[in-house]
């Protein structure tokens, strides 16, 4: 059974404080998405468990305590059934390819509702709008992010870009990883801030940069 109402997802418990701060939807159900799903290993079956086992390892936590980080919040949406769902994004490719494993989601378990995808700034103001339909999704996410391969064409342009961000970022060419490669005796601590400031664009944070640079170092 469909249930009338909206629930609003949100990149993560940064953009829910400041929701919550601003008073921002205050009356609605919000849910924040805390992954990254653009940096490190996934399967096909979005949020089963082999999801949480890979994700686990990834945070370096324990499935128990990935549940608790990511699933949980999820709870509503794995269980509501709403008609409608507002997703609250920032166009980088961090929050990208979160917003397509979303969509995955969706697509996998054969979503009936409306979608509507908010765009979002720097400071989390509104800047972009799209209607969509979640069809096509978990085929894009497989080939993405479990296979890799470019698509040919994704809508919305936001997330296309994203995923080009994505499928390059760690190859030993590309514009990240030639100022790592560059700035090789530079502290990991005073890099980190650097790459945050520089690369706005991947939308990465100061842990997944952190493991980068040390990844790179290791295997240089």
């Amino acid at each position: 059974m469909i249930r009338t109402g909206t629930v609003h997802i949100l990149n993560g418990t940064e953009m829910y404080k400041n929701f919550k701060e601003t008073h921002f939807l205050e009356s609605e159900l919000m849910i924040p998405f805390n992954e990254a799903m653009c940096y490190g290993a996934a399967c096909e079956d979005l949020f089963s468990d082999e999801f949480t086992e890979i994700r686990a390892k990834v945070h370096h936590v324990t499935p128990a305590q990935y549940a608790e980080i990511t699933l949980n919040p999820l709870q509503p949406v794995f269980c509501g059934n709403f008609d409608h769902i507002a997703l609250w994004f920032d166009e980088d490719m961090f929050c990208q390819i979160n917003l397509l494993t979303i969509l995955a989601w969706l697509d996998q378990t054969d979503y009936k509702g409306s979608v509507d995808l908010h765009l979002v700034g720097e400071h989390f103001q509104p800047v972009n709008y799209y209607s969509l339909k979640v069809k096509g999704y978990y085929q894009l996410y497989k080939q993405v992010v479990i296979h890799k391969t470019s698509p040919q064409k994704v809508h919305p342009s936001p997330l296309n870009m994203g995923i080009e961000l994505y499928l390059n970022y760690l190859k030993k060419d590309s514009d990240l990883m030639l100022y790592i490669q560059k700035h090789q005796e530079v502290p990991i601590k005073e890099l980190v801030p650097l790459l945050i400031d520089n690369f706005k664009d991947y939308g990465l944070g100061d842990t997944q940069y952190a493991e980068i640079i040390k990844s790179y170092r290791q295997n240089r």
